[in-house]
């Protein structure tokens, strides 16, 4: 332990907050996180995070971190009925088409979001110098006078009665959230707010639960339709426990996904491939569909900045915010705190501009896959330069070559698990296996409602 001593504050208990609070542990002599909602012991959807009703996945990278940080936590969640498997072995389809499955060796844990939460909170809040403030809202910094560092914060206990407080930091870390006010109040502290980079998604989730059928799964973890520009329509349907999975469907550039029963099976029947559909349609609802929606992937450059108050730092999607579709969120905030930790070894208190700059290129290899990725859409707003539009050609004709290929699968995975660079995806062996099976972009594959007469519908997995 690296005892810089103090304390520090952590705004806000999700996944990038608690994970920032376990590493400051290492090095504070006190830890107090802040949330708006009661979280501790919480293992379902709480009203300041709507979207951890919708299916999310820990992929390798973030599977990785998370099992150092927290020792054996896989086994707990196998232990409590958490699906784990291969992240190569789900039922994977691009542009209307089933790759290969591969045993990657990556793992994928597919707990609900807040049970995942529940599992990593209680570790965090067992630490003895680690503490939790609940339903309190966090209304502003505390400045030292000359406002170059911040020394605190204002907070407002949320019972309607109590008088706003004052808390003494040596250490404020913004894990808040897309909603993070840190541009305003480096406004008011007479800073520049940090420049924007947005690619407009449109994007909505509708999830529902269903009491899960052996049939449905045949023996893999989830079946997930990924969108593309031909198909924009997708979904992700997983085992998330013993008996129950989740249907998130996925539309873009305001294609919602419906919330009346009707509507919602019928927008899975619209999906390129007949298994959603097929499974759920006379599937027991477990639950209302719910909607979520996510206009635009936002990235805030703090690391271009000048000036910056000293005592502050900013982590998780307060930093960037990506497309929850690639199931990057955990994964980079994991990653993010890995970075701050080796800034925490050094003995002293994290410097943020320092700091910003090596988060931004922890961040860049997410953003350059996720946002040129979503630039792959004609409707989708954005700047597309001729790396971008290179990369999308040629992840298709990749994708279209791991139908045929499970080395291609396992390469592809070991990018989309954020364990190797896209460039990977480039190396001499991996263009020869794509020239062979793809020589050229490939048309999109039929919609299966689309197929001529006597063809018949795709097969089963396994048939």
């Amino acid at each position: 332990m690296t005892d810089v001593n103090g304390r520090a504050i952590v705004l806000g208990g999700s996944l990038a907050g608690i994970l920032a609070a376990r590493v400051l542990a290492e090095s504070y002599t006190s830890v107090l996180v802040v949330d708006r909602d009661t979280v501790v012991g919480v293992n379902a959807p709480r009203r300041g995070a709507p979207h951890t009703v919708h299916a999310h996945g820990l992929h390798a990278r973030g599977h990785l971190i998370l099992e150092e940080l927290f020792p054996d936590l896989t086994e707990e969640l196998r232990s409590a009925g958490v699906p784990v498997g291969d992240l190569g072995e789900m039922r994977w389809y691009f542009n209307g088409r089933r790759i290969r499955p591969a045993r990657t060796g990556l793992i994928s844990v597919t707990a609900p979001r807040p049970v995942l939460e529940c599992h990593v909170r209680d570790r965090v809040a067992a630490l003895p110098n680690v503490a939790f403030l609940e339903n309190c809202d966090v209304l502003g910094l505390i400045a030292t006078p000359g406002r170059d560092q911040i020394v605190g914060v204002r907070v407002q206990p949320r019972d309607g009665e109590s008088a706003a407080e004052e808390l003494d930091a040596d250490l404020v870390v913004d894990a808040t959230g897309r909603g993070s006010r840190t541009p305003a109040w480096l406004t008011e502290l007479g800073y520049q707010r940090p420049q924007e980079e947005r690619v407009k998604v449109g994007l909505a989730y509708t999830t529902r639960h269903y009491r899960t059928r052996p049939e449905w799964f045949d023996g893999v973890q989830s079946i997930n339709p990924v969108a593309a520009p031909a198909h924009p329509r997708g979904a992700f349907f997983g085992q998330v426990g013993h008996d129950r999975c989740i249907l998130s469907l996925t539309g873009v550039l305001g294609d919602y996904p419906p919330t009346d029963h009707e509507g919602f099976l019928a927008f899975a029947r619209s999906l390129p491939v007949p298994d959603v559909y097929e499974a759920v349609r006379d599937g027991e609802a477990l639950d209302d569909p719910v909607s979520f929606r996510f206009p635009a992937s936002v990235r805030r450059r703090y690391e271009r900045l000048t000036r910056f108050p000293q005592g502050l730092l900013v982590i998780g999607d307060a930093l960037c915010s990506f497309n929850p579709v690639y199931g990057q969120g955990m994964s980079v905030a994991a990653i993010e705190v890995m970075t701050l930790r080796q800034h925490l070894r050094l003995g002293l208190p994290p410097k943020p501009l320092p700091f910003f700059t090596d988060v931004a290129r922890v961040i860049d290899v997410p953003w350059e896959i996720s946002a040129g990725g979503d630039l792959d859409f004609p409707g989708v707003t954005g700047r597309r330069t001729l790396k971008v539009r290179i990369g999308n050609a040629y992840l298709a004709r990749f994708q279209y070559a791991a139908t045929k290929d499970a080395r291609l699968t396992n390469a592809f995975m070991r990018v989309a698990g954020l364990m190797d660079p896209p460039q990977a995806l480039m190396r001499p062996e991996m263009l020869l296996r794509v020239l062979r099976h793809a020589p050229r972009r490939p048309t999109p594959g039929e919609h299966w409602l689309d197929r001529g007469p006597g063809r018949g519908l795709p097969a089963r997995s396994g048939q």
